[in-house]
């Protein structure tokens, strides 16, 4: 077994970072590490919580911390952040609003940068997840980067997608758009002491009755992040779902299907981690890359079939 794994599963908190800093890295040993530490993991409840840049997802999350705490269990969160074009780093914003719980043994926060994604994660967040549940922790939360339109990344990699709105924001009309409202196991209207509240709340069971969805039917909770209102109900709602997921065969079918895309992703990064190595290599492949009239598709095309030896 991996070193780092077995520091893991004894529960040091510095292998644990590192562990996460090699993933990020993509290190040559991540696959290795990764099987090992999918042979430890301990079935934490992985939770997402997305929705529009001011929806209050970090103060929602830092609320939801103490309640948690307050009943013994264990948080792992991991924040994913928007990466600067200038340093490839994040700004690590959501960790300022959670300073209150760094010095909790029982508590872990990491910030991950999006680093080009444009799915509201990190390519590394999945992996990250797994770690963090093999290290032992009860919940795992999972902030997405708060792009608005391209949030669906998100129900690939946890159990339960917390969609955060606020009443009169206008960003029911873009989620509707994207078709983020289909990822959301619980809609949860955040900053519900503003007006619009009841609007808001009758415009998402209108979108229920006419999207009628099968199995699961989402929850609509009501939180105050402001005054740490709504956390009970909040939490409930999450662990009827994790109940949901278990006991029933759509959450059978949908954890089959979340294995099924991470098997095809983890091959696609292979696959382009071997035909990107090939092209650096290759100084006249290097060279046409810095031709502007190159024809990319033509080069795409050929370099493929090179490296699958069609030619």
């Amino acid at each position: 077994m991996h070193s780092l794994a077995e520091k893991i599963q004894q529960q040091d908190m510095r292998a644990l970072a590192r562990a996460i800093t090699l993933i990020e890295n993509d290190d040559p040993e991540k696959l290795n590490l990764m099987s090992d530490i999918f042979s430890v993991r301990k079935k934490a409840h992985h939770i997402g919580i997305t929705g529009s840049p001011g929806a209050g997802k970090s103060s929602l999350i830092n609320r939801l911390l103490t309640h948690l705490r307050a009943q013994d269990l264990t948080v792992a969160v991991i924040a994913v952040d928007p990466t600067s074009p200038f340093s490839g780093g994040s700004l690590l914003g959501d960790r300022t609003r959670m300073n209150q719980h760094f010095l909790d043994p029982g508590i872990f926060i990491r910030s991950m940068a999006t680093r080009g994604s444009l799915g509201g994660l990190a390519r590394a967040t999945k992996d990250a997840i797994r770690v963090c549940d093999a290290y032992g922790f009860d919940v795992v939360l999972v902030e997405t980067v708060g792009v608005g339109q391209s949030e669906l990344d998100i129900m690939k990699v946890v159990d339960t997608t917390g969609l955060v709105l606020t009443p009169n924001s206008g960003d029911v009309l873009q989620i509707f758009k994207a078709g983020i409202m289909e990822i959301a196991d619980l809609f949860i209207i955040n900053k519900a002491d503003l007006p619009g509240v009841v609007r808001l709340k009758a415009t998402l069971e209108e979108y229920m009755m006419i999207a009628q969805p099968k199995g699961w039917h989402p929850l609509i909770i009501k939180t105050i992040s402001t005054e740490n209102e709504g956390m009970d109900e909040l939490w409930n709602g999450m662990e009827q779902h994790q109940e949901y997921l278990y006991e029933t065969k759509q959450g059978e079918e949908r954890r089959l299907k979340q294995l099924e895309l991470e098997v095809y992703e983890l091959i696609r990064e292979e696959i382009w981690r071997d035909v990107q190595s090939t092209i650096d290599s290759d100084y006249e492949k290097k060279e046409q890359l810095r031709n502007p009239e190159a024809d990319p598709y033509q080069l795409a095309k050929d370099w493929y079939g090179e490296w699958k030896g069609d030619s």
